[in-house]
């Protein structure tokens, strides 16, 4: 698999794979995201095992960009992590250090950052390991780290493209800092209201411009729309209108 597919399989799954068995894996991370403020050189992850065998991780970093309305990955030495294989007995927890190798960025744009924590099966006594790395669950943390300067907010220009026919919502992110979307709604002209996404649709970083797909049946292009959507947890909603451009 090339570096761009797996990146997007990696994004794409945002958080975690599910488990090839269901209920085999006790695996479990806190927290879900880190920020690291350019007071801090390091900041970390709590790994833990609540099933009832032995389990093994691989623990992995990537820089995290967003080009042309795609993710990817890309390999890095800005971020290193300690350890990189964790080993966990059943109800043990490991703390997974994530540290800043230079300075804080420099500018006004936070930089982004992907830890990847892979489970790895564990063979039994006397069983043969196979070839090839087969992960049972997979967690796909972001972490920021802050500029020096400091950053300003998520500034979000959102718009309504055509592809083919099918509506696509694009976000732009003006801001200096990251923007997590979930919730997204739209309500058209004649005031009706159509959930387009429940929980969590994704990120937009900074300077970055997002693509969504949209079910066609739900949308209207030819009309101004308004949506809202919960942006960086927030409780209240935030409505912005559709700029429409041409197809």
């Amino acid at each position: 698999m090339t570096l761009r597919a797996f990146s997007a399989l990696a994004i794409a799954l945002s958080c975690c794979v599910a488990p090839a068995s269901a209920g085999s894996s006790g695996l479990q991370v806190s927290p879900v995201t880190l920020t690291i403020h350019p007071e801090q050189a390091a900041d970390g992850i709590w790994a833990s095992n609540a099933g009832a065998g032995a389990l093994h991780a691989q623990v992995r970093v990537y820089r995290w960009t967003q080009e042309a309305g795609e993710e990817q990955l890309l390999p890095t030495e800005e971020v290193v992590v300690s350890p990189p294989m964790v080993r966990l007995r059943p109800h043990d927890r490991q703390l997974v250090r994530t540290i800043r190798a230079g300075p804080p960025p420099s500018g006004d744009a936070e930089q982004a950052f992907r830890l990847l924590i892979d489970e790895i099966p564990v063979a039994s006594q006397g069983e043969a390991r196979s070839d090839g790395l087969k992960f049972l669950l997979r967690y796909s943390l972001p972490i920021f780290l802050a500029p020096k300067e400091g950053a300003a907010p998520a500034q979000l220009h959102w718009s309504l493209l055509l592809r083919a026919g099918h509506p696509v919502l694009q976000v732009f992110n003006a801001g200096g800092t990251h923007a997590q979307l979930a919730d997204i709604g739209y309500t058209d002209i004649n005031g009706r209201r159509f959930p387009l996404h429940a929980g969590l649709l994704g990120y937009v970083l900074p300077g970055a411009t997002m693509r969504w797909p949209l079910q066609a049946h739900l949308v209207r292009p030819e009309s101004t729309g308004v949506w809202d959507a919960t942006v960086n947890g927030r409780t209240a909603r935030q409505t912005v209108k559709i700029d429409t451009p041409a197809p």
